[in-house]
């Protein structure tokens, strides 16, 4: 399993995108896999046969192998056959040893029990791999197959085991060693021993394993109800949020901005625009004005970690889209160093790239400051949770026409209200609120966002 995002600790395997057995090459797309922030596709960073070890559904560790890929991969066996590793993994992973390693005299683990039958039933596969029968593997299962509890069965088996309800804990292999091959699910299933056809049917996670809502219930006076798995990025989500709820001591600060200036200066900007180009939306503004001010007040662009102050050498906002039934953040690095123009083009390209599920694990990481906006959707007023470890985040309106006070008369302007949630333990009031302060005048007067 890749590392694919600075805060991955495992992942799930959504789709494999070569069938085992297929020959890759090296950057060849071959799995999709569910992070902590995002659905991201695996290239190989190896040539050979792509023999699969972790099923669709499957969630695992960091490290943790997912496929060999190698001459002899598919069946199992030594040779150039080796587990793949994210290259990028920034040495948690120390990369696959292939048994020839392990010849040449490096430790290895104790083997488990049992591992020695394994081996010995391997050798007898290998044998009928030459002679066209398919790659196994193991499974876990409720009886037959090894004194370990485990099934023996090939992936194809496993497949149309899971696709045609036969539960292969109660099948005889044919295969070498007395896996369970692809022969043994057919006849299972032309007998009726399918789960569906009077056997004992399958549990219900199978349901959630495919990423579909279990059944509806009776749940009283509520009507049916329904339960639905959250995804990991979800789940990722849900366990940040609610430590940032617990942990950070954090306070909230309200202003309105007069927004007369910047809707002015967007309308000659369109105005004054060829066909291609990008025009800056008003979060654009935004973006490029807190970035600024983050450089002026470096505690508001920096972190709290294990009692100490860790203040960033560069201003990377955040900006949260809404994609895929959760929330992602992708980062407009060195945003204080760029133009309205390109923070216009940066953010366009990232919540695409995000709606899409196509954006890349650097392209997530590496944030100092958030701002979140959901004033396209007509709220004027929210406050939004800050992500850990940044010190403060910043929740932004729609921007309203309304009736205000201007040079002694009561006329309508354009106005938007801000709310910035900051951490007390690295941003105290004052502080917040000058920071605040100059994202405001920055937007009253965003000539100066030009200089």
């Amino acid at each position: 399993m890749p590392r694919l995002s600075d805060s991955m600790e495992e992942g799930t395997i959504i789709k494999w995108l070569v069938e085992d057995g297929a020959e890759v090459s090296r950057g060849d797309e071959i799995v999709e896999i569910e992070t902590d922030k995002a659905t991201m596709t695996y290239e190989a960073d190896v040539d050979g046969v792509l023999s699969i070890v972790a099923q669709e559904g499957d969630t695992l560790p960091i490290g943790e192998p997912i496929a060999k890929i190698g001459e002899e991969a598919a069946s199992g066996g030594g040779g150039d056959g080796r587990a793949t590793q994210a290259e990028q993994s920034g040495g948690d992973d120390e990369g696959a040893r292939t048994e020839g390693d392990a010849e040449a005299g490096e430790e290895t683990d104790p083997e488990p029990e049992g591992e020695g039958e394994a081996r010995e039933g391997e050798a007898a596969e290998q044998e009928g791999e030459r002679r066209g029968a398919p790659a196994a593997t193991e499974e876990p299962g409720s009886g037959g197959g090894e004194g370990n509890g485990r099934v023996k069965a090939s992936p194809v088996a496993r497949r149309m085991a899971r696709e045609q309800g036969v539960e292969l804990a109660a099948l005889t292999g044919s295969g070498p060693g007395g896996r369970i091959v692809k022969a043994d699910v057919e006849a299972a299933a032309r007998d009726g021993a399918a789960s569906g056809d009077g056997g004992e049917p399958e549990e219900e996670p199978a349901a959630a394993e495919r990423g579909e809502a279990e059944p509806a219930r009776e749940a009283g006076g509520r009507g049916e109800a329904t339960q639905e798995e959250l995804s990991r990025t979800q789940q990722v989500i849900a366990r940040r949020m609610a430590e940032s709820k617990a942990t950070v001591p954090d306070f909230l600060l309200n202003t309105e901005v007069d927004m007369e200036e910047a809707v002015a200066l967007r309308m000659r900007l369109k105005e004054a625009a060829g066909e291609d180009d990008v025009i800056p939306s008003f979060n654009d503004f935004v973006v490029k004005a807190a970035a600024l001010a983050l450089r002026a007040f470096p505690r508001a662009n920096g972190s709290y970690k294990d009692g100490r102050f860790e203040l960033h050498s560069r201003v990377n906002v955040g900006v949260a889209v809404a994609a895929q039934d959760a929330l992602i953040v992708p980062t407009v690095f060195d945003a204080d160093r760029k133009s309205l123009g390109e923070i216009a083009r940066a953010s366009r390209e990232l919540a695409g790239k995000a709606r899409e599920g196509k954006v890349s694990p650097p392209e997530l990481s590496g944030g100092t400051f958030t701002v979140s906006n959901l004033g396209m959707f007509g709220i004027t007023h929210f406050s939004a949770i800050i992500n850990p470890p940044q010190a403060a985040i910043l929740a932004v309106g729609a921007i309203e026409r309304k009736p205000v006070f201007h040079d002694d008369e009561i006329v309508a302007r354009h106005r938007m209200r801000m709310t910035l949630t900051s951490d007390h333990r690295i941003l105290y009031g004052a502080d917040a609120a000058q920071f605040l302060g100059r994202i405001r005048e920055l937007l009253e007067r965003p000539l100066k966002m030009a200089l």
